[in-house]
C-alpha cells in the first residue's frame, strides 16, 4: 500500500513537471499545402475568416504564418532557413464559430508545429525602429472630444490647381493613445516608415489632433513647400527618429520546408464548400464615355464592382499574366472600357470569395459575354535582357545560409527626396531579381525581363530610383510610356537628383538591353463587344 501511494505521488510529480495541462486548441479540420505557382511576381498573404469558422491564409510565406500565429511584426521573426521569406503555402481550416483571435493564433501555432515541425523560442533583441517621443515644441495635442468617433480619418483629397504644389495629406485623429498613434502612423505613412513605431512619449490617456504631411513620392515635386512626416510629427510637439530598441522576437530553431500530408479524411478544401465557378448574375456594359473611374473591387457579400476597364486588362487579371503575353485580337481590346457589376452565390454565412476563385469566374464571364476564343503558341516577342556588368558591380555575394528576400525599404532613401522607390534584396539570384523587377517598376519596364547575366548564386544589394511620374513631373527626361527604354531614359542624371530605374540598375553594375526572344503567348482568335444583358 505504501509503495502504491509512493507511485501515485511520483506520477503526480512527473505530471506536474511535464506541465499537465489541457492540450492546446486545434482546428477541427485543416488543409495545408504548397501554394499553386503564379505568373505574378508580386504576391502577398491573403487572409479571411468567415462567421461559420472557415479560416484561410493563402499564398503565405512561413514568415507570414509565424507572425500571424505569434502576433509579431515580420521583422521580429528571426533565424530560420533561406526559404522562409519566399516559399508560399495555403492554409484552409475549420475552427469553432466565433473563435476569438487569441484562440485562432494558438490553433495556428499548433498546426505549424504539427505539419511543419516548427520549433521556436522567444527572445529579446535590439531591432531598428522609429521612436516616438516628446519634442521641444509646444504640444498641439488636445483633450479628447467624447462625441467624436475614435480613430484616424483622412480628410477628402483635393487635386491641386495647375502649377500649384501637391496638396498635403491631412488626417484627423480622435481619442487616440500615443501607442495607437504609432501603429496608425506606420500604416498611414508607409512610404516613409518601414519599421515599427515605438511609443516612448510617456504621455498617458488619449488625445485629439490633426497631422498633415507631403506624400513621400511627392517630396521632390513639392520642393521647398514639402512637409515630411517627420516635420509633421515635430509640429505636433512630438519627435520621430530611428533608433535601436530591445524588442521581443521569435527565433526559428527548426522548420520543415514541405508540410506533412493532410490526415486521412481531410479534403483539399475543408470545410466542404463547393467553390462557385461562375457569377450568379453579371451586368456587363460599356463604360460612360466621360467617366474617369478605374477600379476593380471584390466586396463583402460576394459582390464584384469593376469600372472603366479594358478587355485586355481584364484578361491579364483573369489569367494572372501581362499584356505582352496576349497577341492579335481587335484594336478595341485595349481602348474600349467596360463596367461589370456581378454577384457570387455564397452559401450560408460565408461572405467572401478568394482571388483564385474570382479569376476563374472572371475568365468564364469574359469567354461567355465577349465570345472570346484563344489558343497558346510560341512567338518571338520583345523582352529586356538583364546583362552581366561591364564595370565593377555593387552587388555583394550573399551568405548562402541567409534568408532570401526582397522588401521595400523606404528607410534607405529618407535622406534623398528625389528617390521614391527602394528595394533591399538579400541572398537573391539574378533570375529571381529579373522576374521581380518589372512588377516594381512597371511604368518604366514594359516587356518581360530575362536574366542573361550569367551570375550564379545569391546576392545582396539595394535598388533605389525615382517613380516615372515623379521623374517626368519634376523636369526629368522622357515622354510617353512608349519611350520607356534604356535608349530614351538612361542619359546623364538630372541636376535635381531624380534617376530612372535604368540608371539605378547601371549604378549597381547591371543593364537592361532590348532583345527578341521566343516565349509562349496567348493568341486572341476572336472577341466581340458584349451584347445587351
Amino acid at each position: 500500500m505504501t509503495r502504491l501511494w509512493e507511485r501515485t505521488i511520483l506520477s503526480a510529480c512527473v505530471c506536474a513537471a511535464a506541465f499537465c495541462q489541457s492540450p492546446p486548441p486545434v482546428f477541427d479540420l485543416a488543409d495545408v499545402r504548397v501554394s499553386a505557382p503564379s505568373a505574378s511576381s508580386f504576391q502577398f498573404m491573403r487572409r479571411s475568416v468567415s462567421r461559420d469558422g472557415r479560416y484561410e491564409l493563402r499564398t503565405a510565406t512561413m514568415v507570414d504564418l509565424i507572425k500571424t500565429a505569434y502576433g509579431v511584426d515580420d521583422d521580429a521573426v528571426m533565424g530560420g532557413p533561406s526559404w522562409l521569406d519566399t516559399d508560399r503555402f495555403d492554409v484552409i481550416a475549420k475552427s469553432p464559430p466565433a473563435a476569438p483571435p487569441e484562440t485562432q493564433r494558438a490553433m495556428l501555432q499548433a498546426l505549424l508545429a504539427d505539419r511543419f515541425k516548427l520549433a521556436v523560442h522567444k527572445d529579446t533583441k535590439p531591432l531598428p525602429v522609429y521612436v516616438l517621443s516628446v519634442g521641444k515644441r509646444k504640444s498641439q495635442l488636445k483633450e479628447p472630444d467624447s462625441s467624436a468617433p475614435t480613430g484616424c480619418r483622412p480628410q477628402p483629397f483635393r487635386p491641386p490647381a495647375p502649377g500649384a504644389p501637391p496638396p498635403l495629406l491631412v488626417v484627423d485623429c480622435h481619442g487616440l493613445s500615443m501607442a495607437a498613434f504609432g501603429e496608425q502612423l506606420r500604416q498611414m505613412a508607409g512610404g516613409y516608415l518601414d519599421k515599427p513605431v515605438v511609443d516612448q512619449t510617456g504621455l498617458h490617456g488619449t488625445w485629439d489632433f490633426t497631422i498633415s504631411w507631403t506624400a513621400r513620392n511627392q517630396l521632390v515635386i513639392a520642393g521647398a513647400q514639402a512637409v515630411s512626416v517627420f516635420d509633421a510629427v515635430d509640429k505636433l510637439g512630438l519627435k520621430l527618429e530611428p533608433q535601436k530598441v530591445a524588442m521581443p522576437v521569435i527565433v526559428v530553431d527548426h522548420v520543415n520546408q514541405k508540410p506533412a500530408p493532410n490526415p486521412a479524411g481531410v479534403t483539399p478544401s475543408p470545410p466542404p464548400v463547393t467553390a462557385p465557378t461562375e457569377f450568379e448574375v453579371a451586368d456587363v456594359k460599356p463604360a460612360k464615355p466621360d467617366s474617369n473611374e478605374r477600379m476593380l473591387r471584390i466586396l463583402p457579400g460576394g459582390r464584384v464592382d469593376i469600372r472603366g476597364m479594358t478587355l485586355k486588362f481584364l484578361m491579364t487579371f483573369a489569367w494572372d499574366t501581362t499584356n505582352d503575353m496576349f497577341t492579335a485580337g481587335p484594336k478595341w481590346l485595349d481602348s474600349d472600357r467596360f463596367d461589370i457589376v456581378a454577384k457570387v452565390t455564397t452559401e450560408g454565412p460565408q461572405s467572401f470569395v478568394d482571388i483564385d476563385t474570382f479569376r476563374l469566374m472572371l475568365r468564364a464571364l469574359l469567354v461567355e459575354r465577349f465570345k472570346l476564343t484563344t489558343h497558346n503558341e510560341t512567338q518571338v516577342v520583345s523582352v529586356y535582357a538583364l546583362v552581366a556588368p561591364k564595370h565593377a558591380t555593387k552587388l555583394k555575394p550573399a551568405d548562402e545560409l541567409s534568408r532570401t528576400s526582397c522588401k521595400p525599404s523606404p528607410g534607405a532613401i529618407l535622406s534623398n527626396p528625389a528617390l521614391t522607390n527602394s528595394w533591399t534584396c538579400q541572398n537573391t539570384t539574378m533570375a529571381d531579381f529579373a522576374a521581380k523587377v518589372r512588377s516594381w517598376a512597371g511604368a518604366y519596364i514594359d516587356h518581360p525581363v530575362i536574366d542573361s547575366t550569367g551570375l550564379e548564386g545569391g546576392w545582396d544589394f539595394v535598388l533605389s530610383w525615382t517613380a516615372r511620374g515623379v521623374f517626368e513631373n519634376s523636369g526629368g527626361r522622357g515622354g510617353g510610356r512608349g519611350d520607356a527604354s534604356p535608349a530614351s531614359l538612361s542619359t546623364a542624371t538630372d541636376p535635381n537628383g531624380t534617376i530612372t530605374v535604368f540608371e539605378a540598375l547601371d549604378k549597381l553594375g547591371l543593364k537592361l538591353e532590348p532583345q527578341k526572344r521566343p516565349m509562349q503567348v496567348m493568341v486572341i482568335d476572336h472577341a466581340e463587344p458584349p451584347a445587351d444583358n
